[in-house]
């Protein structure tokens, strides 16, 4: 004998998995699209339903029970179950769509893959939005897991284990300089790498070792790094109005090509890898399905 199921609104326990995660019911509302009240609401049910307070006053906000903490995980499976049997079955009209994607990557990466996939958007499916965010990996599985993000950009090294990941390109460095640099009339030998001042691009900031210079150590050669800067979006600054160099990944480098020239480095650098990743819940979902062939092929072209 098939026993019944208890009578609840799937969206209750969408609910509960942001209220979870946010710990807040003013930030869990926002991002349910909901009022306050609602959400308020809504947690009340749930209380009721589970018999159990489930979230509780803290110091920033409230604080989950035991009972809580127990449920997050297999909430959160169930929860990607159910999406990816609806959405195993839902159709996706790209020219008929009105749907945000949400794309986490460093900013070399946005420029290099996610600003050519704007353009692509703009025809393919003229009413979508994207929004590009910049990438937090501490923060990146619950936020692919709540859907707060669709897909993140990475290397395979940096990828959670729990995501699913397909390789997107692999990527090697080259040297940029301004056009009329005096080093950029014949090849770029290493000594003279090793005697110009470089720019050298530390993420979390105020680095002045890089993989560069790892390369250089192996030779028994070091560089001189004048300015460490966290973001490659400044290095053409830099570059254009200084005598300074920079070793930057090769497709960010050919982005540049205009005011600044691109040669190859002077010695063997190791490239790396660039991995797409998504949650198991997005994975039969036909709108991300189609967005991640639309993300290939744009690397491709």
């Amino acid at each position: 004998m098939t026993t019944a199921l208890p009578r609840m609104d799937l969206n209750l326990l969408v609910s509960l998995d942001v209220l979870l995660a946010e710990c807040h019911v003013t930030r869990a509302a926002a991002r349910l699209g909901l009022s306050q009240p609602a959400v308020s609401a809504q947690l009340r049910q749930l209380r009721e339903a589970f018999g159990d307070a489930l979230l509780v006053p803290g110091p920033k906000g409230m604080t989950p029970t035991a009972r809580a903490q127990a449920l997050k995980a297999p909430l959160r499976e169930l929860l990607a179950g159910v999406h990816g049997l609806i959405g195993a079955h839902r159709t996706f009209d790209p020219l008929s769509a009105q749907q945000v994607f949400r794309l986490a990557a460093t900013d070399a990466i946005h420029s290099t893959v996610t600003v050519p996939l704007v353009v692509r958007l703009a025809t393919l499916a003229p009413h979508c939005q994207l929004a590009m965010q910049r990438i937090d990996l501490p923060a990146l599985p619950e936020q692919l897991a709540s859907g707060e993000l669709d897909l993140a950009l990475l290397t395979p090294q940096a990828a959670p284990g729990m995501l699913r990941t397909r390789k997107l390109y692999d990527e090697a460095f080259l040297t940029v300089l301004r056009r009329g640099h005096p080093a950029a009339r014949k090849k770029l030998d290493l000594d003279t790498f090793c005697e110009l001042g470089h720019v050298l691009v530390s993420p979390s900031g105020g680095g002045f070792v890089g993989a560069v210079d790892e390369a250089l150590q192996r030779r028994g050669r070091i560089r001189c790094v004048h300015i460490s800067v966290n973001s490659f979006l400044l290095v053409p600054g830099l570059i254009e109005s200084t005598d300074l160099i920079a070793t930057v990944p090769a497709r960010l480098a050919r982005r540049w090509a205009g005011p600044l020239a691109a040669v190859p480095v002077p010695l063997e650098v190791p490239g790396f890898s660039i991995t797409m990743a998504w949650h198991v819940r997005a994975h039969a979902d036909a709108a991300q399905v189609w967005l991640r062939e639309v993300m290939r092929q744009t690397v491709s072209a």
